[in-house]
């Protein structure tokens, strides 16, 4: 595995991206912000998850809030 100095994304796992963006906006928020329907419709951590895993685009909108929301350098 080869180190990633760069990439503030790095050795963070997606459940603490998820959870991280629950805590800060709150479900309702967040599926305002990310229009999925794992967000909207029964929101569950592990059901976001699933979906997030399987679906890239979903995920990049995901990790890009996560990075604009905790780290803006």
């Amino acid at each position: 595995m080869e180190a990633q100095p760069n990439n503030p994304l790095h050795g963070v796992k997606l459940a603490h991206i998820v959870e991280k963006l629950v805590e800060h906006y709150g479900w309702h928020d967040l599926g305002g912000r990310i229009k999925i329907n794992a967000f909207n419709t029964n929101p569950t951590v592990k059901s976001s998850l699933k979906f997030l895993r399987r679906t890239p685009w979903a995920r990049e909108k995901v990790e890009e809030l996560y990075l604009h929301t905790f780290h803006k350098n």
